[in-house]
């Protein structure tokens, strides 16, 4: 059976959609992948990526953030 371990649920401020991050593990073996859940009122969205993409991301991600005004 797939292991899922919840890591973070929040809510984006405009828009309100929701954001659950969750860690899988597949029983069938592998490397372990973040999967990012967006959910949209009924409406899902679903990312799974390996660990060097969820860092490649994440770095951009903070730098657009640090470079946005306060």
């Amino acid at each position: 059976m797939d292991k899922v371990t919840s890591l973070d649920k929040f809510r984006v401020p405009i828009g309100n959609q929701e954001i659950e991050l969750q860690q899988m593990e597949y029983a069938a073996g592998g490397m372990p992948m973040l999967r990012i859940r967006i959910r949209e009122r009924t409406r899902f969205t679903i990312f799974d990526i390996d660990a060097v993409t969820a860092d490649h991301w994440a770095k951009r991600m903070a730098e657009w953030a640090a470079a946005q005004p306060r």
